[in-house]
């Protein structure tokens, strides 16, 4: 049961560094600038967050699944991830950790929607923002991808409530837009200003991130590749 609250805690994280992170975050500023044109309306305005919150989760939910299921449903591809598994994590924690450190640094940039089909979604009502927030989730940078693909999966791969973790991780990525959409609807005229100093925070929590990650990787290396040649 721990074991499981960790997993699901870890996706959680992983979803609010994702979402804190330059990429993501300059997206969800515009998600959060288009609900504040809200301003006369909270409820219209918590409607609309939790729809784009619940687009990202959704999105995250059928792409991780997908995935997974399809590893899965491959006996030798499941029998090897079985049996080497645990010495693919270290290299790959490693490389993600040196990746949020920006030892590591990749010039990708994310796909993005044009600012005049942006304002049409989020002036469309919740459904506009539930695609709005499926897209978004679906637009990919190199930091979101590091975190979806080289550190959410091979979590979920090697966990018993693995096929649920994107879906939690989901709930990370919009829990920052979610938060401030009721704030604003709460009437905290300075929610758009706070969400853009989470910026200073992110670099604090992408770096405490990757050293964790950096030793885990090390201690994984250490403990299941090198045990190899003891």
């Amino acid at each position: 049961m721990t074991e499981i609250f960790f997993a699901f805690g870890s996706a959680i994280w992983l979803g609010m560094l994702t979402s804190i992170s330059p990429c993501p975050l300059a997206t969800n500023v515009a998600a959060v600038s288009f609900l504040s044109k809200k301003i006369n309306h909270p409820k219209a305005v918590l409607w609309s967050g939790s729809a784009y919150t619940f687009g990202r989760m959704i999105a995250y939910a059928i792409l991780g699944m997908i995935i997974i299921t399809s590893i899965a449903s491959v006996p030798s591809v499941a029998n090897f991830l079985q049996k080497y598994m645990n010495r693919i994590l270290g290299p790959l924690l490693l490389v993600v950790g040196l990746f949020l450190l920006n030892v590591i640094r990749l010039n990708i940039s994310g796909f993005t929607l044009s600012k005049e089909k942006q304002e049409s979604l989020a002036k469309s009502g919740a459904k506009g923002a539930f695609l709005l927030g499926a897209i978004f989730a679906l637009s990919f940078c190199p930091i979101s991808a590091a975190l979806f693909f080289g550190s959410l999966i091979p979590l979920a791969l090697n966990s018993k409530a693995g096929i649920v973790l994107p879906f939690f991780y989901g709930i990370g990525t919009g829990l920052p837009v979610m938060v401030f959409a009721m704030g604003i609807a709460l009437g905290i005229l300075s929610a758009s200003h706070w969400f853009h100093k989470m910026a200073t925070v992110e670099k604090y929590t992408r770096r405490i991130t990757g050293i964790i990650f950096v030793l885990v990787g090390l201690y994984f290396i250490w403990n299941y590749i090198f045990a190899i040649f003891k």
